[in-house]
């Protein structure tokens, strides 16, 4: 799976390129399907705690799939980010199983 990181008013950090990359090649351990990933990391202009976004784009086979959250911490943010990618990837991934299945 390739990955393209992007990051919008803030400067680019290479841990947390590396943290997302780890827990993106697990997903793609596990949904060896998956084609690309882009990663975008925002510094939001909102009043309140939640300025720091985390956005990821997976492209797979039929609609991509796409995950958003606003967080005080990229880190944290990038992590529900993830858990909400996989529970979308676990339900198509039952998708091509019943496809299998009625075929």
């Amino acid at each position: 799976m390739t990955t393209i990181f992007q990051y919008v008013k803030i400067k680019e950090s290479q841990s947390l390129s590396a943290m997302t990359q780890n827990h993106l090649d697990k997903l793609a351990q596990k949904y060896p399907w998956l084609i690309t990933a882009r990663v975008f990391f925002k510094k939001e202009n909102a009043s309140g705690d939640f300025k720091n976004t985390c956005e990821i784009q997976l492209s797979v086979p039929g609609p991509s799939l796409f995950a958003s959250t606003t967080d005080i911490y990229f880190e944290t943010a990038m992590k529900e980010t993830v858990s909400d990618l996989e529970r979308q990837l676990k339900k198509r991934k039952a998708q091509f199983t019943n496809q299998n299945i009625s075929s």
